[in-house]
């Protein structure tokens, strides 16, 4: 990996980074159902590799609160601006697009949506809620944004009876401020702790690539271990445009494994690390670790 005084060069996308079109009629059955129901997944607003994958299986990750976000960090793929969507019907829709999809394990995100009062938190506990009520034998992952140390928000948000609930820190506390402007690592990290102390399986992701040190991946570990997170996902960065920030490096698989034996050596439940890793992926393996 790169040395923190190292210069960013504009790197070069390697083989294994190569991903299937999405094809096939559970893709188009999947698509089906959430473009009738007017529903948003971070899969395509994320522009997720593992699309194809994932819609193939059955399975996608829906986005609630519509599709424009609050925050404007500059890796995210996320439209950013000022949000006019706030649906009171959506938990419903989800709900019922759930049941319809015959999903076994469901994964909900949302924007972040720092105008509201309660962080959006009201329109999650009911999503949950409405979908336990029509699939009572679904699994549910939420991965939440940061309530920006509203804790009242956050508790109403897992409350709803979630298994998983997922909060990514995304990068290295260095790079906070390029990658997240408007968020904090330690505050990430408290809450993270506050879902563990509320009783939750508790999950993060970070990206690599953007230039960050083995140390500081390593010290990541240690803080998220300190402070109750349960399971951690590891994936490549990938630039969505030319717009956001530049790729630095691209950590070879072998890199990935090695992550992998360090995390659960520092005490980890279980650790998804590799290139193609997203924060959702293969999701219904977190349930029960």
């Amino acid at each position: 990996m790169v040395e923190a005084k190292d210069k960013p060069v504009k790197a070069k996308r390697p083989d294994w980074l190569r991903v299937k079109l999405p094809i096939g009629e559970n893709y188009r059955k999947v698509r089906e159902v959430v473009d009738q129901n007017n529903l948003h997944t971070i899969c395509q607003s994320g522009n997720c590799p593992n699309m194809g994958e994932c819609w193939g299986e059955g399975t996608a990750t829906f986005m609630i609160l519509g599709n424009v976000c609050t925050r404007s960090c500059t890796f995210c793929a996320v439209a950013t601006g000022r949000p006019t969507e706030y649906d009171k019907g959506e938990p419903q829709r989800v709900a019922e697009a759930i049941k319809t999809m015959g999903v076994k394990h469901a994964v909900l995100t949302s924007v972040n949506r720092d105008e509201l009062k309660d962080r959006g938190a009201e329109i999650w506990y009911q999503t949950v809620v409405k979908t336990k009520e029509l699939s009572p034998s679904t699994t549910i992952e939420t991965l939440i944004p940061d309530t920006k140390g509203n804790w009242e928000a956050l508790y109403r948000m897992i409350s709803a009876g979630q298994e998983v609930v997922s909060h990514n820190v995304e990068t290295v506390e260095r790079l906070y401020r390029p990658v997240r402007p408007q968020a904090k690592y330690t505050r990430s990290l408290e809450q993270i702790r506050r879902t563990k102390e509320f009783g939750k399986r508790t999950k993060t992701g970070i990206m690599l690539g953007l230039g960050e040190t083995k140390e500081e991946v390593f010290k990541a570990m240690d803080d998220l271990v300190e402070n109750g997170c349960d399971i951690l996902t590891l994936g490549q960065y990938l630039q969505p445009t030319k717009m956001h920030h530049e790729v630095i490096e691209f950590i070879h698989p072998d890199l990935f494994d090695l992550f992998r034996e360090e995390g659960l050596k520092r005490g980890l439940k279980y650790v998804e690390s590799g290139p193609l890793v997203r924060s959702s992926y293969h999701s219904e393996r977190h349930v029960n670790v």
